[in-house]
């Protein structure tokens, strides 16, 4: 008995090690003068995405940024930009696109400059820390907070990916429906075609007296 209940706390000692694992999504990238860069990833519905941006100085250029979702709304913009944050959110499952645009006027020579992002989304936005500290909770209640929210991420996940099987068995079943009945009329076509030029040579050398 002493030897599950062993094990059942190392499972769950692992669980909170991987979830207090700090996971990054950031990025660098050089880009060009009267380039732009964009970068794709996907929110779900009420989900906070938060980024962080900083980008190398170079004298009489400037790199501006825009995000947009599939829509083409704008979910944040800023002008002239050199290190700063983010954040936008969505009421709906979608596809946003951060664009990262570089201007430099004719006359000026102009030169690539190295941009470092850093996104997150859903739970890996939120600081624990600050939220023990304003609850006053203990480091074991911030990580059990930490695993609730984790485990209600994933559940998000899986429904999320439920919902997506079921639209494209769905659509694969709206295919086949339409692949079935685009064969029977093009059967039903050739038959007829068949069916007239029969007809249509029997008459001819009927005509001819050739039968």
């Amino acid at each position: 008995m002493s030897s599950a209940s062993d094990a059942m706390l190392l499972v769950i000692l692992a669980v909170l090690a991987v979830s207090t694992f700090p996971r990054t999504n950031a990025i660098m990238f050089r880009l060009a003068p009267n380039t732009q860069k964009c970068l794709r990833d996907e929110m779900q519905g009420n989900q906070i995405v938060a980024g962080e941006y900083e980008i190398t100085n170079a004298p009489g250029q400037k790199i501006d940024y825009v995000v947009r979702d599939t829509k083409g709304h704008i979910l944040a913009q800023k002008e002239d930009i050199s290190k700063g944050k983010f954040s936008f959110t969505s009421e709906v499952y979608d596809t946003f696109e951060i664009c990262f645009v570089s201007h430099v006027p004719p006359t000026h020579r102009g030169i690539d400059q190295e941009v470092a992002l850093d996104v997150k989304k859903g739970i890996e936005t939120k600081s624990y820390e600050g939220i023990g500290e304003a609850a006053k909770l203990k480091p074991l209640e911030v990580d059990l907070k930490r695993l609730e929210d984790l485990s209600d991420a994933i559940v998000q996940d899986f429904a999320l990916m439920r919902k997506r099987e079921e639209e494209m068995r769905d659509t694969n079943e709206s295919t086949n429906s339409r692949v079935l009945f685009f064969s029977i009329f093009s059967m039903s076509c050739l038959l007829g075609l068949a069916t007239w030029q029969v007809l249509y040579l029997r008459r001819y050398f009927i005509a001819k007296k050739l039968i």
